[in-house]
C-alpha cells in the first residue's frame, strides 16, 4: 500500500468510527482528503481503534513526516550555553523530547485543522497520544477528584508515538486575563523550569520548546522570551551538564527576532 493508498483507506475508516460523519462526501483531491482525515482525528474522542486502522495510521504518519523532513540536532547551530533556535514545524525535530502548550484539560485540540501547536503534535503523533492523556487524566481524576484539571506550570510526560521525538512534555502555561502580573511571570517561568526538572528525571538530554503562553494565552511576545531565555539560562547554569542542547522553537519571525536578542544581544 502507497502513502495514496493509506490516505484514501484511513479517510474511510474515519468516517466510519466516526458516525455523525460517516456520510461526508469524500474529496477527490489529495489535499482535500488530507484535510478530511485531519479534521476527523482532531475531534475524535479517545477510544479503541482497529488495531489495521492504526498499523496504516502510523505508516501514512511515518510517510508524511519523512516528507516534511526530519530535522536532527546536527542540522541546528548552537547559538550559546548549548542552547539554540529554531524556527519551524516542531513535529520534524528529532530530539529526546518536545514541548506542547497544552490546555487544562490535556486532551488536545478538538477544533478541526486548528494551526496551534497542540493540535499539529496530536495530528501527527496519532491518535494514541490522545488515549493516553485520556487514560493519564482518567489516573489523576481517580486521585484528585472527577473534576481535577492539570494545574498550571505541571508537566505531563507522554510517549511520542509516530513523531521523530522520542517524548512529549504536555505543560499548561498562564493566561493573561487582564493584564501582566509578577505572579503570571513566575508561572511561566515554573514551565521551564519545571520542564527541565523532568527532563532531567527522566534522562532526556535534549528538549525543543514552543514559546509558552503566548498566542491564544495573550502572554506578550518579548516579555515571554525574556522569562523563557534567563530561565534556561540559569537553570543550565546549576545544572552542568545534564543537557545536551535546550532548542527555542519559534514560528513567527516576531519571536525569531527575540529570541535571536535575548541570546545575541543580552
Amino acid at each position: 500500500m502507497d502513502q495514496k493508498e493509506r490516505l484514501s483507506f484511513l479517510v474511510e475508516a474515519f468516517k466510519e468510527d466516526s458516525k455523525e460523519y460517516k456520510d461526508i462526501n469524500t474529496p477527490a483531491d489529495d489535499e482535500g482528503k488530507r484535510e478530511i482525515l485531519r479534521s476527523l482525528m482532531n475531534i475524535r474522542m479517545p477510544r479503541e481503534l482497529p488495531s489495521e486502522v492504526i498499523k496504516i495510521q502510523d505508516e501514512y504518519l511515518k510517510g508524511r513526516i519523512a516528507e516534511n523532513g526530519v530535522v536532527k540536532l546536527s542540522d541546528i547551530p548552537v547559538v550559546r550555553d548549548d542552547i539554540s533556535i529554531w524556527q519551524g514545524d516542531i513535529t520534524r525535530l528529532e530530539v529526546d523530547s518536545i514541548v506542547n502548550a497544552a490546555n487544562s484539560q490535556m486532551l488536545g485540540c478538538f477544533v478541526p485543522m486548528h494551526t496551534c501547536i497542540d493540535n499539529c503534535i496530536h495530528t501527527f503523533a496519532g491518535v494514541q497520544l490522545r488515549a493516553e492523556c485520556d487514560r493519564k487524566m482518567r489516573d489523576l481524576r481517580a486521585m484528585h477528584g472527577a473534576r481535577y484539571e492539570q494545574p498550571t506550570a505541571v508537566p505531563m510526560l507522554t510517549d511520542a508515538y509516530n513523531l521523530p521525538c522520542r517524548k512529549v512534555i504536555h505543560i499548561v502555561g498562564p493566561i493573561v486575563e487582564y493584564k501582566l502580573t509578577p505572579a503570571l511571570e513566575k508561572d511561566l517561568a515554573d514551565c521551564y523550569r519545571n520542564t527541565l526538572d523532568m527532563c532531567k528525571e527522566n534522562s532526556l538530554r535534549s528538549v525543543a520548546f514552543c514559546c509558552i503562553s503566548t498566542g491564544v494565552f495573550r502572554f506578550p511576545n518579548d516579555r515571554a522570551a525574556e522569562i523563557a531565555v534567563e530561565t534556561v539560562s540559569n537553570w543550565i547554569s546549576e545544572n552542568p551538564g545534564v543537557m545536551d542542547r535546550v532548542v527555542f522553537n519559534v514560528f513567527k519571525d516576531l519571536d525569531l527576532k527575540l529570541y535571536e536578542k535575548e541570546l545575541r544581544y543580552e
